[in-house]
């Protein structure tokens, strides 16, 4: 008879996550446990074959084979095995803590040494730091491996013996009814060894607090909040255990001129009276240093903007560069001495309708509204 397909079993697509599989197994592993179902063929059946896909499907190589070739790439095991080569005398209780186990608490050991904690440092950098791309030095607090005992937590000379509650396998096993159970083993603490004689340096657990000193390279065009990570650069591990990663956040400070849209860079220029309403053109900085011509047309009133192109940021891991815009501020003299109080008064005396066509339309509509409510 046709072993039933393991997405079938599990009732999820070929393109499911190991999240949705997950799900799956769980609430399935509920529905047809045994100890819910006592003396159920059936159910007790159900539960074999939806572990047995969950066994498979759940583990990223045993997957890609199994999209390859299907129930044949697992026939063939040997005695003591159920279909497809699924080992149901640990399998059960393995992938059932694995699943079950975290909400306790109890995750089983595996014998094996205990990865590092992962780290976090915020580093914050300027504006033309994103824009050219850095490479700064940082101090980070954390745990390194014991030299003393070469990470071993055993004294120089001696090593750690195999734990005897478990013989080296970081878990013990008890039954109960209709499963093996499997658990962290409390006499090594799930590492299978254990340590008679512990190094006085590290206090046996294999590792020191240290500053280490790392070299980060932050690469053109970074955003605020941008993620790197130094993999290998977290804290080292419990008795030689691998180290976890370091996860650099950067922030970015506020700059005096420049506010960034993404790409693109944003610009306030104050311009005088006159350039506005006579034209002419000023010079504004750019994020590289550089300086950049910008026309003002005769006229021009504040607030209008002008597109300064390929001046803005790098893209990040893309080709070019952002716009920078920039928006004109007309400034009101101030300060005038009496020649230019004059000047001013003669410019007014001598303007015509036309001069300011924004005003002179606004207060065109407040006299006319004034006069509907007279009516």
């Amino acid at each position: 008879m046709a072993k039933a397909d393991y997405y079938d079993l599990l009732g999820v697509e070929r393109n499911a996550s190991e999240a949705e599989v997950k799900k799956a197994y769980r609430k399935l592993a509920m529905q047809y446990h045994p100890d819910r179902n006592p003396g159920d063929d059936a159910a007790e059946q159900k539960f074999k074959q939806v572990s047995e896909a969950y066994e498979v499907l759940h583990d990223k190589e045993k997957r890609d084979t199994y999209d390859r070739f299907g129930h044949a790439a697992f026939d063939g095991a040997g005695g003591g095995q159920g279909a497809g080569g699924f080992d149901f005398s640990g399998g059960f209780s393995d992938i059932f803590d694995d699943l079950f186990g975290e909400f306790s608490g109890t995750r089983r050991g595996r014998g094996s040494a205990r990865r590092g904690a992962d780290l976090r440092y915020n580093l914050q950098i300027t504006l033309e730091d994103a824009f050219r791309g850095k490479k700064a030095t940082i101090k980070v607090p954390t745990s390194v491996g014991c030299e003393a005992c070469g990470g071993s937590g055993a004294r120089a000379g001696t090593e750690p013996t195999t734990c005897p509650a478990c013989k080296g396998h970081g878990k013990v096993r008890a039954t109960q009814g209709f499963f093996t159970v499997e658990r962290t083993c409390p006499t090594c603490q799930g590492n299978g060894r254990v340590i008679a004689d512990p190094c006085r340096q590290c206090g046996g657990s294999g590792r020191v607090h240290k500053e280490k000193t790392l070299s980060v390279n932050i690469p053109p065009g970074v955003e605020d909040g941008t993620r790197i990570r130094l993999s290998g650069e977290g804290e080292a591990g419990a008795r030689g255990g691998p180290p976890g990663d370091l996860y650099i956040f950067l922030s970015i400070q506020a700059h005096p001129l420049f506010q960034r849209d993404g790409s693109n860079l944003q610009c306030r220029v104050p311009i005088p009276m006159t350039t506005a309403a006579l034209g002419g053109h000023v010079e504004v900085p750019t994020i590289a240093g550089k300086r950049a011509r910008l026309n003002i047309p005769a006229g021009s009133q504040g607030g209008r903007q002008f597109r300064l192109r390929g001046t803005g940021m790098p893209i990040l891991h893309g080709s070019g560069f952002g716009d920078m815009m920039a928006r004109i501020s007309v400034e009101t003299p101030v300060n005038l001495n009496k020649e230019q109080k004059e000047l001013l008064r003669r410019f007014e005396q001598a303007g015509g309708s036309g001069t300011s066509p924004e005003s002179e339309g606004f207060f065109s509509r407040v006299k006319e509204l004034w006069e509907d409510l007279k009516d």
